[in-house]
């Protein structure tokens, strides 16, 4: 147990990261960065203006769009401020999404912004879920939304600009499809299904709810699945029943008509949710919506390869007041058991026009889409786009640790030429390890001055690179005639170390 012992018998802390948290290393780091780069500039290039708000919100201003408003330490990292003490405080959360804070700013700002505002959010959100296989309580989203755009042109653009954000980080056409729905259309099913009210939308609420989590599970459950949960109900393979919507086969032949309701073209498509919605004022305007959205985009050049109508988009239809919207990678990736799959989902978004209506009592139309930023890594790096070994800076030795103002010198030029460089600050006594070092830190070139060197006015240059694929497969003719290590004048460092990164 002394081991486990620090000072004055302290138990010492474990060396652990929390449970569903991450480090993030250089090449991690780096390469989320590159990405969000790319992706805020299209965000930029198409007139957003970046915000950053507290990563720490009021358990009010998340309001409904907690798990569990309730119990408002339940799903979110919470805490009441001054709990102890006679007068209670607020209660506090960590960004739980990028939404809500920005309805918060909305309704706080709103005689300061400009109306439509146009902004893109990027950094981490919590949730005090669950943690899993990649599945993690923290991680990293990047939102663009417009507020104050009652248009569907503001939806048109946010899928255009999504369809651009994907192929300049490096998804070309053809393994990406935005897919776009429209929530009224649904709306309009439900109304001819007989489970919408329109003149009272609280009636048939349990109804819709089991209808709506039914169609979310329809690639996991299937057709036959889906209407059980339609009808009476669904037994599973455990045996748990799951009770259902209560549909009678016409009712259901309506809501399973909607699902399949893809044809081959856009307009086609539109024409049949047409005939799903007859007599549905709100679904016809859904539907008008889809052909607009359809037509804008369309002028743009954005056709059926990139982007398209497709009634299975199912995406959060609950909290949705109008077009949806999800870009989904069509590539196949092994999963942890060597099987084929589909990549799937990695962004997502619509059209939600009652959220800053819970601070002002107006609404407020508003669209937006959220790239999961953690997933587009994986699939870039499933795709060999991005994942390499990153190069590490180039490393100058010690040779004599009384010389090291001449070796700060060569890391000064080094730098001041915009290449990346460092002076080795371990202990120097053992050169090998001055190497090994080097090597762990995927430095391309070593740079190598004794005394002798010195007095002559030259340094000892080492392309590692070149070394190390000497080493490995080069004969003894190709080595002399390719040598890793050559010696130049100080004065020519720069260029010299420059022709190594180059070649």
């Amino acid at each position: 147990m002394a081991k486990d012992k620090g000072p004055k018998g302290q138990r010492r802390p474990r060396a652990e990261t929390p449970k569903g948290f991450r480090d993030y290393f250089g090449a991690d780091v780096t390469e989320r960065k590159e990405m969000l780069d790319k992706i805020a500039a299209v965000y930029h290039r198409y007139g957003f203006d970046p915000l950053e708000t507290s990563a720490v919100e009021t358990v009010e201003a998340l309001g409904k769009f907690l798990p569990d408003v309730d119990r408002p330490n339940e799903g979110v990292f919470a805490w009441q401020e001054e709990a102890e003490s006679d007068k209670p405080g607020d209660w506090l959360a960590l960004r739980y999404d990028m939404t809500a804070p920005l309805a918060r700013v909305a309704a706080q700002f709103r005689n300061d912004l400009p109306n439509p505002y146009r902004r893109y959010a990027m950094g981490p959100v919590w949730r005090n879920e669950k943690p899993g296989p990649g599945r993690f309580r923290q991680f990293y989203q990047c939102d663009a939304d417009t507020v104050g755009a009652p248009s569907v042109a503001a939806d048109a653009e946010i899928c255009a600009m999504l369809s651009d954000a994907l192929e300049e980080v490096g998804i070309p056409r053809g393994d990406y499809i935005v897919r776009i729905n429209n929530r009224k259309v649904l709306n309009g099913v439900m109304e001819v299904a007989g489970v919408l009210d329109p003149a009272d939308p609280a009636k048939f609420e349990a109804e819709r709810g089991i209808v709506l989590r039914a169609i979310d599970k329809l690639d996991r459950l299937g057709d036959a699945g889906v209407r059980a949960l339609l009808g009476e109900g669904r037994k599973d393979d455990s045996g748990d029943y799951t009770k259902g919507a209560g549909l009678s086969e016409a009712q259901a032949d309506v809501v399973m008509g909607f699902m399949d309701a893809k044809r081959a073209d856009g307009a086609a498509t539109c024409a049949r949710l047409r005939e799903l919605v007859t007599g549905s004022t709100m679904g016809t305007e859904g539907v008008d919506e889809l052909e607009t959205i359809a037509a804008l985009l369309d002028a743009q050049g954005y056709g059926p390869d990139r982007i398209v109508i497709d009634p299975s988009v199912v995406r959060g239809l609950g909290y949705y007041t109008g077009p949806v919207f999800e870009a989904e990678l069509t590539f196949e990736i092994l999963d942890e058991k060597g099987r084929p799959r589909q990549f799937g989902s990695v962004a997502g978004g619509g059209r939600y026009d009652d959220l800053v209506k819970r601070f002002t009592g107006q609404a407020v139309p508003a669209t937006g889409v959220s790239i999961g930023v953690d997933r587009l890594l994986a699939a870039l790096r499933a795709k060999g786009r991005i994942g390499s070994e990153t190069r590490g800076p180039v490393v100058v030795t010690v040779m004599d640790r009384d010389r090291m103002a001449d070796y700060m010198g060569m890391v000064a030029d080094l730098r001041n030429a915009g290449i990346r460089a460092e002076v080795y600050l371990g202990n120097p006594k053992n050169f090998g390890n001055q190497l090994k070092y080097a090597d762990k830190r995927g430095a391309p070139v070593a740079v190598i001055q004794g005394g002798d060197e010195a007095a002559r006015g030259v340094v000892q240059v080492k392309d590692l690179v070149l070394g190390a694929k000497i080493a490995a497969s080069a004969s003894l003719e190709e080595w002399k005639d390719q040598p890793a290590q050559t010696e130049v004048a100080r004065a020519d460092l720069v260029a010299t170390v420059r022709r190594m990164l180059e070649g």
